[in-house]
């Protein structure tokens, strides 16, 4: 591995333990050395996660962390080649799963991070308040006039986020024979502002969105059913009908440091929170213009009580 780490001590085994068995025995300090390198993802919530174990590793334990922002796959292949340390919140790619896990074994799981998460197609509430009958995909089509838009052509716009992002959508709107049009924002922050200025105008409109989310939450976004999704119905892109899986996103560290990262990889073990918390910090973010930093040390100012516990039994080396 590249990458300079701490003087290492956690076992393997003990990545898919319960938080507080983690640290239970690990009461002596270890050296902090670095830098610990985490990657963050490019959607909010998970810059969330990053900036919260950021400051938390070198404020309470004093290591040196460095952060590489890139898409879900780069992330992947910079933890599995030991170029980086750890993915914070994975929302399922079992191709890079049993690629860098099963086959390379150079990346372990290492617990999820409290987080459930859901992929989905959205409206605003005031489309469903109209449309009443809008009940799921099979009513779309009804509908595409509606969510037509000069992008989309004579088709029904489904506007979606970055093209790395995972997402099916492209098969399931053929394979469902659905006369809509997926249209690329090309990133998190510009779909956002196309939800919020669409919905400022009450104007119609179908999105690939997810929860957890702030936006979810303050754009009232409703749901449309896809077809439900069943294990094993996605793992052909090109012929895939079914929705997105609801899961507890994971998180991986490198297998090079999570055996021998010392403090800094028992306590990313631990890091686990809820989806309120997420919100609370990805919204200061992302919404009210905080900085990661200002953002991370806002929210463990006033939540002791939950990321003490990340740290049980771990100790600064002073």
């Amino acid at each position: 591995m590249s990458v300079i780490t701490p003087s290492r001590a956690a076992a393997l085994g003990l990545a898919v333990l319960a938080p507080l068995t983690l640290t239970a025995c690990s009461s002596e300090s270890e050296a902090a050395s670095g830098p610990v390198v985490l990657t963050e993802p490019t959607w909010a919530g998970g810059q969330a996660n990053v900036a919260v174990a950021r400051h938390l590793l070198e404020r309470e334990l004093g290591y040196d962390v460095t952060v590489r922002r890139m898409e879900e796959k780069d992330a992947w292949h910079s933890v599995g080649k030991g170029k980086s340390d750890a993915i914070l919140e994975d929302w399922g790619h079992p191709d890079l799963e049993q690629r860098y896990v099963a086959k390379k074994d150079t990346v372990v799981p290492a617990g999820d991070n409290g987080v459930t998460g859901k992929i989905g197609w959205y409206v605003p509430d005031y489309v469903i308040d109209k449309h009443p009958d809008l009940t799921g995909w099979n009513k779309l089509n009804k509908y595409a006039a509606l969510f037509r838009t000069e992008k989309s052509g004579t088709k029904g716009q489904l506007l979606e986020g970055s093209r790395d992002f995972l997402t099916h959508d492209e098969a399931l709107v053929k394979n469902l024979g659905l006369n809509y049009q997926p249209v690329y924002a090309g990133s998190e922050s510009k779909q956002i502002k196309e939800i919020q200025r669409r919905t400022a105008k009450r104007e119609p409109f179908l999105t690939y969105w997810w929860r957890p989310h702030w936006l979810a939450e303050e754009a009232d976004l409703k749901e449309v059913p896809l077809p439900a999704h069943y294990e094993g119905c996605d793992e052909d892109a090109d012929t895939v009908e079914c929705g997105y899986p609801q899961a507890q996103l994971q998180k991986f560290l490198n297998k090079d440091f999570s055996e021998n990262g010392g403090n800094a990889a028992k306590f990313l073990k631990n890091f686990q929170w809820s989806e309120s918390d997420q919100n609370k910090v990805a919204r200061m973010i992302s919404k009210d213009g905080l900085s990661p930093k200002a953002a991370a040390r806002k929210w463990i100012d006033e939540n002791p009580g939950t990321w003490k516990v990340w740290l049980w039994g771990l100790k600064k080396d002073d």
